[in-house]
């Protein structure tokens, strides 16, 4: 079974680098041995389903990430649950970005939707963020309902 390609090994590995945490960090979490996590993490043996789920709880991933993300494939490592990058897009003349049809698809956005856009200008996490209209209002507690406001047209 020993197969460097193993998507499930090379996650764990991988999973575990990242969190900086020991062999025996991650074998004392799932009440395993040290050689178990290892034997997962070269493929020498895969972790049952209920290890599997542990596992991916311990790593803040989804299941179906861990099992098949392929981190060559998509050139990226696998995010936290329900967090996505969805790649990059460039900025028009007039500054208008085309969203993903991934990002699209799996956030439900649909022509018409109004987004609010959020940023950030401290230089050391400056940056954009786009919020569901509903969903900002719903969070915010309606505070926000002046900046919303239709404008009336001029007559």
């Amino acid at each position: 079974m020993n197969n460097q390609n193993n998507p499930i090994a090379n996650n764990l590995r991988s999973l575990r680098n990242r969190n900086n945490w020991s062999l025996e960090y991650v074998a004392e979490r799932l009440e395993v041995s040290r050689q178990a996590v290892a034997k997962w993490e070269n493929g020498d043996s895969l972790p049952d389903i209920l290890k599997c789920d542990a596992l991916a709880s311990l790593y803040d991933v989804t299941l179906t990430d861990l099992i098949h993300h392929n981190q060559e494939d998509n050139g990226l490592p696998i995010g936290p649950a329900g967090k996505h990058i969805f790649g990059t897009v460039p900025v028009g003349a007039r500054g208008q970005i085309v969203l993903p049809k991934k990002a699209r698809d799996t956030l439900n956005i649909q022509p018409g939707d109004t987004l609010v856009v959020l940023g950030d200008t401290n230089p050391a996490t400056a940056g954009l963020a786009l919020v569901d209209s509903e969903n900002f209002m719903r969070i915010t507690g309606h505070m926000m309902d002046q900046i919303f406001e239709p404008k009336e047209e001029s007559e």
